[in-house]
């Protein structure tokens, strides 16, 4: 319900947002603040839902404390971790204190306002402290992003730099547009590790994104530990693309993931790809193959070829122990179940799979998510589907958004990161064309497909496919900053959404991302600061 009025809130919104003084619209603008200057409250990514600009700046002191919501122990962690983006940078204590007072910066639970929902929240500076309300948790950390790029970039650095430490006087209103703002990695094509994971966790957290799509399994590596079938990760994960040494995550690996995604607020939907993108399974146990034949390992980057043996008992016993155990590790709603570019699998068979593959999700407590041509099936009441198509026009998927399969919106010439900027590029793919960041921006998720209906769109979310990328610099390059226009589709209202004045906002996101150490791609259509 909280969602729905949201929305409807944000749409009322539209011609309200204050845009004057707030940094959103003007063409013109500066590109960064005059020295020492706040910056201007508007001037942050994703755009908030409403700015009231005006009054004393806040300044964060030697003797500023950070004061938290008494008995709160989320309150208290949302604390600890802005102390800890703090004080390296500023070089002050920041005691986080549960001690009631008005002076500086407030953490406050409990807002009781229906129009923040469950993560948004209300950012009050003035001269004497800088307060965060929010009605839950997740609100009051999406507070403290804003705050964090309200500051000077060099705030991200891990040693001590000079200030002034000033946030503008004035009031942010904000709460997001979608309720799913999510970002997928390929752990599967190309292996990362839990560190490498975390910190693209830690990266799309400032950007408000909520949920974390991990692409567990394909032809080319199986990377989660299943007990039951336990040669699934130590075989199936061995290898990846070009033959280099893959890995996998064991139970205990993975729960790291869960826990440090589920600290920034960020919910992960773990995905089995099946019936197809399935060698590195087939590889690894000869009896899910119709001819009981294990094919090799595969290292390439060909799709379509491989599908489960969709008549045997044995694939359902597979998929039911698979999902059964990694259900029972994941806190999240989702399981998905992958669907696309089952091109070995017949037009009947892939039906029978997934009239028999869906249930099994259910049966485990959790919500089917999967690729949209899982509308070719008969999706299962409250199931997802991700759109990854280009065109627009399937008149299949619309039918099944009107018929109540909500949809998440992943084009892939607008949203997928992992495709070229231009033919210069010398990482990605270029099979949906080249996508530039103003082609990554300017597009609307409530409309892209035709003959959707608005409330049947759950989100937005942005993959990043590693066939070409196998380092944290590589898929930084891809997918900054093109991440940050996703986010903002996501979160912002749309009447906030003009390439013109977001680019100037972007650029102001150079300095941060430096302080940061992401390899970010420097695009040509971008002012930078």
């Amino acid at each position: 319900m909280r969602q729905r009025q949201r929305r409807t809130f944000a749409r009322l919104l539209g011609s309200l947002v204050l845009v004057a003084g707030a940094g959103l619209t003007s063409v013109g603008a500066s590109a960064a603040p005059a020295a020492g200057a706040p910056r201007p409250l508007g001037q942050i990514v994703p755009a908030p839902a409403s700015v009231s600009a005006g009054g004393t700046a806040y300044t964060i002191a030697a003797a500023t404390p950070i004061r938290v919501s008494g008995g709160s122990p989320e309150a208290q962690r949302i604390g600890d971790y802005l102390a800890g983006v703090l004080r390296p940078s500023t070089g002050y204590a920041l005691p986080v204190t549960a001690a009631a007072g008005d002076d500086g910066i407030r953490l406050l639970l409990g807002a009781d306002d229906d129009a923040l929902g469950d993560e948004g929240y209300r950012l009050t500076s003035r001269g004497g402290s800088l307060t965060i309300a929010a009605n839950e948790p997740a609100g009051l950390f999406h507070g403290v992003q804003t705050l964090r790029q309200l500051l000077p970039a060099n705030v991200e650095k891990r040693t001590k730099q000079s200030g002034p430490w000033k946030v503008a006087g004035g009031t942010v209103t904000d709460f997001p547009r979608y309720a799913y703002r999510g970002a997928m990695i390929d752990v599967s094509r190309h292996f990362f590790t839990v560190d490498q994971v975390e910190r693209y966790i830690d990266q799309l957290a400032l950007y408000k994104i909520n949920e974390l799509h991990l692409h567990l399994s394909d032809d080319q590596g199986w990377r989660i530990a299943v007990d039951s079938w336990p040669r699934l990760a130590p075989y199936g994960g061995q290898t990846q693309v070009g033959g280099a040494k893959g890995g996998f995550y064991t139970k205990d690996d993975y729960k790291a993931i869960l826990a440090h995604a589920s600290s920034r607020y960020m919910e992960v939907v773990p995905e089995i790809d099946t019936p197809g993108h399935i060698n590195a399974a087939l590889a690894s146990y000869a009896e899910l193959n119709c001819n009981g034949v294990a094919p090799p390992l595969y290292t390439g980057t060909k799709v379509g070829f491989s599908s489960l043996c969709v008549p045997k008992d044995v694939t359902y016993r597979f998929f039911d122990d698979v999902v059964r155990e990694i259900a029972a590790l994941t806190p999240g709603r989702y399981v998905h179940i992958g669907g696309d570019e089952a091109q070995s699998t017949s037009k009947e068979d892939y039906e029978t799979f997934m009239d028999r593959a869906q249930p099994v999700v259910g049966k485990y407590g959790k919500t089917v998510m999967a690729w949209h041509q899982i509308v070719e099936a008969d999706p299962v009441e409250g199931a997802v589907a991700q759109y990854w198509g280009t065109l627009g026009n399937e008149a299949e998927v619309a039918a099944a958004a009107r018929a109540g399969t909500r949809l998440v919106m992943s084009p892939a010439n607008r949203a997928y990161l992992d495709m070229k900027y231009d033919a210069k590029s010398p990482l990605g793919t270029n099979w949906a064309g080249y996508v530039e960041v103003d082609k990554s921006y300017q597009w609307d998720p409530d409309t892209f497909v035709e003959g959707v209906p608005a409330e049947a769109v759950l989100g937005v979310e942005a993959p990043i496919w590693s066939e070409t990328l196998s380092t944290s610099a590589q898929i930084e390059y891809m997918a900054f900053p093109r991440l940050q226009g996703i986010a903002e589709i996501g979160w912002s209202p749309a009447s906030t959404h003009d390439w013109a004045s977001y680019k100037v906002r972007l650029a102001q996101q150079g300095p941060r991302m430096a302080a940061l150490g992401i390899a970010y791609y420097r695009s040509p259509l971008v002012p930078w600061v």
